[in-house]
């Protein structure tokens, strides 16, 4: 087994979930408002989301990535909506308290939510459809075994930083009062929000370049 594509996977998947987006910020609000497990299962919905783009990328399913790509407004367009009313909805709720009922539902929906959330942006298989190449996986060469070691490797860079991450913020739950959860859901709706409204405003650029 070649464990340098499980270790390049990693990197990919870690240069996907670092950066700080309306993602992340959705996944850090979780954490801190609702405890580290429910920051934490969301943040595996995104890992499921990048770990599906790398699949569709590795093995060449080319049907998959050309309706995405060929859809892709569509989606981005989606995409930009939904940040803008969960923004909306996050700057206008009030500070919640860990549920003590029906755990496991609630972290299933944390879970699928970001799935949706983070699948709906096309950018992402963009983003494996150039890198691939450039790190020395060629498509059509990989077989079965190896890809899959790869999207597994992106499924575990992706986790590893979202439970650091959202571990560490969730840990600080407790210190944090109430009059701040609510400054904190304030400026994270709004940033949400932001992400969104600008997702759309790049979409309507590119679309009248299109044109």
């Amino acid at each position: 087994m070649d464990i340098s594509l499980f270790v390049q996977g990693i990197i990919i998947g870690l240069t996907l979930a670092v950066p700080v987006g309306p993602i992340a910020l959705m996944c850090i609000q979780r954490s801190v408002l609702e405890g580290r497990l429910h920051g934490i299962f969301s943040g595996f919905g995104v890992a499921t989301a990048d770990s599906f783009y790398a699949a569709v990328s590795v093995l060449g399913l080319t049907f998959i990535s050309g309706v995405i790509i060929a859809q892709q407004y569509l989606f981005r367009f989606l995409a930009g909506i939904v940040l803008i009313l969960i923004g909306i909805r996050v700057f206008m709720s009030a500070p919640a308290r860990i549920s003590t009922k029906a755990e496991h539902e609630t972290y299933l929906k944390d879970f699928l939510s970001m799935v949706a959330i983070a699948i709906s942006n096309p950018l992402t298989l963009v983003f494996f459809l150039v890198v691939l190449p450039g790190i020395g996986i060629v498509v059509h060469e990989t077989s079965f075994l190896l890809a899959i070691e790869f999207v597994t490797g992106v499924f575990f860079g992706s986790v590893i930083w979202w439970i650091i991450l959202c571990g560490s913020i969730g840990s600080l739950r407790s210190r944090i009062s109430v009059e701040r959860l609510g400054l904190i859901n304030r400026i994270s709706g709004f940033l949400i929000s932001g992400f969104g409204a600008g997702m759309l405003i790049l979409l309507i650029d590119a679309m009248g370049l299109a044109a």
